[in-house]
């Protein structure tokens, strides 16, 4: 998966737009509980999220690899057409 798309949410969930088009949510809150993740139990640092378009990442140095993210999120809709990047 690759992604076109990201928008951190206020309650630690990641809106996502694959490049396929797939729309999804990805809940980061059940990683916070690790070590490389704890900066982001500040909300503002959670904010701070980039899109590597293969990975996700933060200014912090957590990441996420689009891999972890497609195994894991919920799809909850389709983009009316396909995205480029």
């Amino acid at each position: 998966m690759r992604i076109a798309e990201l928008h951190p949410q206020p309650d630690w969930v990641l809106s996502i737009i694959a490049e396929d088009g797939r729309v999804g949510l990805f809940d980061v809150s059940p990683y916070l509980g690790y070590e490389a993740f704890e900066e982001l139990r500040d909300h503002d640092e959670f904010m701070k999220v980039g899109n590597g378009g293969f990975f996700i990442e933060w200014e912090c140095g957590a990441d996420l690899s689009a891999d972890t993210i497609e195994a894991r999120w919920q799809v909850v809709g389709n983009a009316t057409s396909k995205i480029t990047v």
